[in-house]
């Protein structure tokens, strides 16, 4: 059995770990024992240590005594500081992208002067800005916040603020493009748009592309889509792999756009394989392109990996080999449910101590459900604690009935989890604009 290191910690990487101690050994370097990725570790006959995944020497020296074969990352961050490299230096077989080829993600302007350069018809008018000058020039071709702000960087999904909504009236705008400009020294200034926005996921071995199911995120914080953006609040696919207000051509228009963009980073040398993830919104004149990731989304992760019909180390073994296609990757005709449980403060303010909280795990696994811990670690019998200001954990289910798996969540939510938890209640609605 080859053995996987797998590097990254949240509830992306918990189900990773699931689907690849199925058909690996694997292993991992963990800032903290995220009871998920522990339990697969352990079924896997693999194993872990405690340290920094970031700490290269540390990763080097694991990979090397314990032999490891393949590497998987999908994690932003560490694909930007180049784990990916250093496996792939080491001779490994590797899932995702090297810090060349995740550039599409860490730098918005980057991802959008390649979609500039493949699809112009789809960029939404914009202003990349490198200084005060181009800013204020910017600004004044708004009358109000009809526009967006983009930070240039990383944010996990938490950085780019609409114009009436995370912020009223252009001097409000303009505050926070400013601050956005002096950490990065780089911010986008984009025309606020109308239309449904959704995401078009696809794996990749470097030339070919397999589309996974579209999902239907909640990247707000409350219900109705009201507050701050998250990470993402909940997800859920349905069984015909599709949205109520799309269909296939406008799949088949962004998963073109994907595969080209694929094409012209590998152009020279092969900077990126694993799983490239591209926003858009459909809006009455066409599609348009909002932005990319270089990786899962989360919790889309966990949607499309238990949609996953064919084995996710199969495929991750055609990815190797280059041969990667919808008859070797295939996916079932299931709908899909998750819902993430936060702590009251989440995305609100700052907690002045960690987040302590019961869990009764059997009550969620008897019920026929999956639990995918995130920023969260084990203190006690059903006894947790949150390792960061992120989200805590996931539960989900998969299924014919979208209506059945709602009721089942939640209902095991009302019974299994700690009261002093939150989330939103009306996942599964679709909101449009």
């Amino acid at each position: 059995m080859k053995k996987c290191l797998l590097l990254g910690n949240g509830g992306r990487e918990a189900v990773i770990a699931e689907f690849i101690s199925e058909g690996y050994s694997l292993y991992s370097v963990l800032p903290y024992e995220n009871p998920s990725i522990v339990e697969a570790i352990e079924k896997s006959n693999g194993k872990y240590i405690v340290g920094s995944p970031f700490d290269k020497e540390l990763v080097s020296n694991f990979i090397k005594e314990e032999g490891i074969e393949v590497c998987v990352v999908s994690s932003d961050n560490l694909l930007q500081d180049g784990l990916i490299d250093l496996a792939k230096s080491l001779g490994l077989k590797v899932f995702g992208p090297t810090s060349k080829g995740a550039k599409i993600e860490w730098s918005k302007t980057y991802a959008l002067d390649i979609v500039k350069k493949l699809r112009p018809e789809m960029v939404i008018k914009n202003f990349c800005i490198e200084n005060e000058n181009e800013l204020e020039e910017a600004i004044k071709n708004y009358n109000d916040d009809e526009f967006v702000v983009k930070p240039e960087g990383l944010t996990g999904g938490k950085g780019v603020k609409v114009g009436g909504i995370h912020f009223k009236g252009k001097a409000e705008g303009y505050e926070y493009a400013k601050t956005c400009l002096n950490e990065s020294g780089k911010v986008i200034v984009q025309d606020k748009v109308e239309g449904e926005e959704f995401t078009v996921m696809a794996l990749t071995d470097g030339e070919n592309i397999v589309v996974t199911p579209i999902t239907f995120d909640y990247p707000y914080r409350y219900e109705n889509d009201k507050g701050p953006g998250t990470g993402g609040m909940g997800c859920m696919s349905f069984a015909n792999g599709l949205l109520p207000f799309l269909d296939k051509s406008d799949v088949d228009q962004c998963a073109s756009l994907i595969k080209d963009t694929i094409n012209y980073i590998n152009r020279d040398s092969k900077e990126f394989t694993g799983v490239i993830y591209g926003g858009f919104f459909k809006c009455k004149d066409g599609i348009r392109f909002i932005e990319f990731n270089a990786r899962f989304g989360d919790p889309e992760a966990i949607n499309v990996l238990n949609a996953l019909e064919t084995p996710f180390t199969e495929v991750m073994e055609h990815i190797f080999n280059g041969d990667l296609s919808n008859e070797n990757c295939k996916f079932s005709n299931n709908c899909t449910f998750t819902v993430y449980m936060v702590s009251k403060e989440y995305a609100v303010s700052k907690a002045k101590d960690p987040c302590v909280f019961k869990l009764n795990t059997k009550a969620i696994k008897d019920a026929g459900l999956k639990l995918y811990f995130a920023n969260s670690k084990k203190v006690g019998e059903d006894t947790y604690t949150s390792v960061s200001t992120s989200r805590l954990f996931a539960i989900s289910s998969v299924g014919k009935d979208l209506e059945e798996l709602k009721k089942q969540v939640y209902d095991v939510i009302e019974k299994a989890v700690d009261k002093n938890l939150d989330y939103r209640k009306d996942i599964g609605n679709i909101y449009v604009h």
